[in-house]
């Protein structure tokens, strides 16, 4: 997966942070400068996060507590009587500030120190994440955990943030440090296959919701078609969870997106379609099939390829299966076009130039 272009993986991981560029325009700004993965993260990040500074950072109300001469906001008077401020001529009180220190904002910056130490990033790269960190002085400094993406609360008015926390939770929980705590290397997560499937999953979702309209776009969760022959036994099964559903008027189609190195697999030798991957969604086709049964339901695995793209098409049980292995080397363009079309692709008798092997 190391040789897909930089170009491609900055649409890629930004169509799955919901940030939907603008394909037919430039790319952002020093983006295809990126040698590789970190710097592109790094480029991204130093970029949303001057955009933010420019517009302003986003402040919250924090209580601030203080002795003072001039009283304003609750006086606390256990503590004023604990301290014995009187004796000073002061009291103890409590106020609400408002304040760009708060955690979407402590966030990003101590995202951007932690990144500014990796292994490999360019001496331009650290300068400017270090420069961000400094402009940030008036946003507190904390120690970054998985808790910390969990307890952040956006709203409609902060939504600008929701991509880069993105980005920070991505580059936190792949920056390793390394030993002596004196730096960090980041994880080569593009063969993480774990990681890099819901990364895939969550840009294909998003690029059908955002670039077309034939079709509606959601994962969706349905429980099996079947009953318990045990009393309370129904409560362990596990519920049916789509990666992407399209639906139409005309029909449904399931996508099940997987970021393997290989789009098919060797058995004794030969290639094939992945046995689990088939069988998962051949289950999900029936299931959808008894939801909609006036309808076709028909369904696509989508793997990455890089230079060597795969094109299958099989009628399984009267559902129309299509395996695709997108190149992800070629223009993006070429790309988004592939994509935007392979929904059309059902039904006809005849393929287009993207469905010959």
């Amino acid at each position: 997966m190391t040789k897909i272009p930089i170009r491609n993986l900055y649409y890629l991981f930004c169509y799955a942070w919901g940030r939907f560029p603008d394909h037919a325009g430039a790319v952002e700004v020093g983006v295809d400068d990126c040698p590789d993965l970190p710097n592109l993260f790094a480029r991204v990040l130093i970029n949303t996060a001057n955009r933010l500074m420019r517009r302003g950072l986003d402040r919250g109300y924090r209580e601030f507590v203080e002795e003072s001469r001039s009283p304003r906001g609750r006086m606390l008077l256990g503590e004023i009587v604990k301290r014995q401020s009187l004796l000073r001529g002061s009291v103890v009180c409590a106020f609400d500030e408002l304040t760009p220190d708060v955690l979407h904002n402590q966030i990003i910056k101590a995202t951007a120190l932690s990144l500014s130490r990796a292994r490999g990033l360019t001496r331009e790269h650290g300068h400017e994440l270090r420069l961000v960190s400094l402009r940030m002085s008036d946003v507190g400094d904390i120690r970054l955990t998985g808790d910390c993406f969990q307890r952040v609360q956006l709203s409609r008015n902060t939504g600008q943030y929701a991509s880069v926390l993105k980005l920070c939770e991505l580059i936190f929980r792949n920056l390793l440090p390394e030993e002596g705590g004196h730096g960090a290397r980041f994880a080569n997560i593009l063969e993480d296959e774990v990681t890099m499937s819901a990364v895939f999953e969550e840009f294909l979702r998003n690029f059908y919701a955002h670039e077309q309209r034939t079709f509606s776009v959601r994962a969706e969760a349905w429980p099996w078609d079947g009953e318990s022959l045990e009393p309370g036994g129904e409560r362990f099964l596990p519920q049916m969870v789509t990666d992407i559903t399209l639906r139409s008027r005309e029909r449904t189609i399931v996508i099940d997106a997987k970021f393997y190195k290989d789009a098919l697999a060797t058995s004794h030798g030969a290639k094939k379609v992945h046995s689990g991957n088939l069988y998962q969604l051949f289950a999900y086709m029936e299931h959808a099939n008894l939801r909609s049964p006036a309808l076709p339901s028909d369904g696509a695995l989508i793997y990455p390829a890089v230079g060597e793209p795969v094109a299958l098409r099989y009628r399984l049980r009267g559902h129309e299966v299509v395996i695709r292995a997108i190149d992800l080397t070629r223009r993006w363009q070429e790309i988004h076009e592939e994509l935007l079309a392979l929904p059309h692709t059902f039904g006809r008798s005849h393929p287009t130039q993207y469905e010959a092997a």
